[in-house]
């Protein structure tokens, strides 16, 4: 009886710490969302009248950034104008549009509206495409398999 006794004591004692280590666990990390822009005010920006804008948000801290800036500077012409925004010289931009992670690049019709978006480093390539797919849907390869899938 004794025996009973101290082995339903030990199990009392061995639940109550096993909640008190659940309770002290941390919460699993929440998903990170980050602030994407889906509208621009082409006012904001350098040449409103062209056609179509690539806006690049970047910081000087950030490793990724000036290299995204220069693959995109790549696709400027008489209809896609391309602005860099640096934080700290543009920072009224970064707190407008709430941006909150870079580099970031918008690229945006004349009315503003954000066809395509790439957080994070992207390729020429990535960055060529589809400013070609926003100027003319369904002139590249990709925008076919998206269409017919």
């Amino acid at each position: 009886m004794e025996r009973l006794i101290i082995a339903a004591v030990l199990i009392v004692i061995a639940v109550g710490v096993a909640i008190l280590l659940q309770r002290r666990r941390p919460s699993p990390p929440t998903g990170t969302e980050w602030n994407i822009p889906a509208q621009l005010d082409r006012r904001d920006f350098r040449s409103p009248e062209a056609p179509w804008l690539v806006a690049v948000f970047t910081s000087a801290t950030c490793d990724a950034c000036s290299d995204v800036a220069m693959k995109a500077d790549a696709l400027r012409s008489a209809v896609v104008e391309v602005q860099e925004l640096e934080v700290s010289a543009d920072a009224d931009l970064h707190r407008r549009y709430g941006i909150d992670a870079v580099p970031l690049v918008l690229i945006a019709g004349a009315d503003g509206v954000v066809a395509r978006h790439f957080l994070g480093p992207v390729t020429a390539t990535d960055l060529w495409a589809a400013v070609a797919e926003a100027r003319d849907p369904g002139s590249t390869p990709e925008s076919c398999h998206d269409h017919h899938d």
